[in-house]
């Protein structure tokens, strides 16, 4: 299917009864990356997913406001995201409010519907009214297909590089 043909699904806040449908969209989000960098990445089970989203431990402890809102599609849950707000403590920052996209994700079946679009703009609609002034994410540099889709598609740009080393 292509951009064109878009599916419009119900994005809310999730509860903790989609904690299964979540952890089937993670799973696959998961192998994917797992196939795209085995070292980094691996398939957790899906258990420890769900009882992580049942439980509400998907975000940090650390009392800064976060969200995870759900695509939901005749009852099903389709796509998911989960967001946080953060304030930089680098000096050099400027001092401003930043809503880190820390986990998006949606089911295979349904990619390349407009669903992961309407997610994020669901997301970055609850930061600007949280007073955040610019939305964060990271992907994986061999992810080539989530990379033109932030920056072509949603207006993303590359503000930063991450580099690691394995030791």
């Amino acid at each position: 299917m292509t951009e064109a043909s878009s599916a419009l699904a119900i994005i809310r806040r999730a509860i903790a009864e989609d904690a299964n449908g979540i952890a089937r969209t993670f799973l696959e989000s998961a192998e994917y990356h797992a196939s795209l960098d085995s070292e980094l990445y691996l398939i957790p089970s899906v258990d420890t997913v769900a009882a992580r989203y049942q439980e509400g431990r998907q975000h940090p402890p650390d009392g800064c406001e976060n969200i995870t809102l759900v695509a939901e599609l005749s009852g099903e849950v389709i796509g998911f995201i989960d967001a946080r707000l953060f304030q930089p403590l680098d000096a050099m920052h400027r001092e401003m409010i930043f809503c880190n996209v820390s986990e998006i994700a949606v089911r295979r079946l349904y990619q390349n519907q407009g669903i992961g679009e309407q997610l994020l703009r669901a997301v970055e609609d609850w930061g600007r009214q949280q007073g955040a002034e610019f939305a964060l994410l990271e992907y994986h540099f061999a992810n080539t297909h989530a990379g033109r889709f932030y920056r072509q598609h949603m207006g993303y740009r590359v503000a930063s590089i991450t580099a690691i080393k394995h030791l």
